[in-house]
């Protein structure tokens, strides 16, 4: 392969590999300094990336951390994207975000009193 295949442009791989609906949305997280390969700040869309590069950046309320494993020809089906890359992202607790309605609604007054009362040690 040549060297101009090998590497791709920053914000047209994030498209490719789908973590961004739009090329437009990759670029402006790149351009506010959201983005960093290999632990080094970027700020053009069209630093590139290559295999072996490991990106990371926000992406909902949490951290990603990808590790570059292809560059793709076009940006296919999701089955397709998922080959490009390595998620090497630490998991996230599952309640983190959601609403209260998700976890089992919000406490009751007794509840609250119940919590606050084993706090103090009062019941063991």
């Amino acid at each position: 392969m040549s060297d101009a295949a090998e590497k791709l442009r920053a914000d047209k791989w994030l498209w490719q590999a789908r973590f961004f609906k739009t090329r437009s949305l990759s670029a402006k997280l790149i351009t506010g300094s959201h983005l960093r390969v290999n632990s080094d700040k970027v700020v053009k869309a069209s630093a590139t990336v290559k295999v072996g590069d490991v990106l990371t950046f926000p992406q909902g309320n949490h951290i990603r951390v990808i590790q570059v494993d292809g560059i793709g020809t076009r940006r296919g089906p999701a089955s397709e994207a998922q080959t490009l890359y390595t998620d090497l992202s630490p998991a996230r607790p599952r309640d983190i975000g959601k609403p209260y309605a998700e976890r089992g609604g919000r406490p009751s007054k007794s509840d609250r009193k119940l919590g606050a009362q084993i706090k103090r040690g009062e019941l063991e």
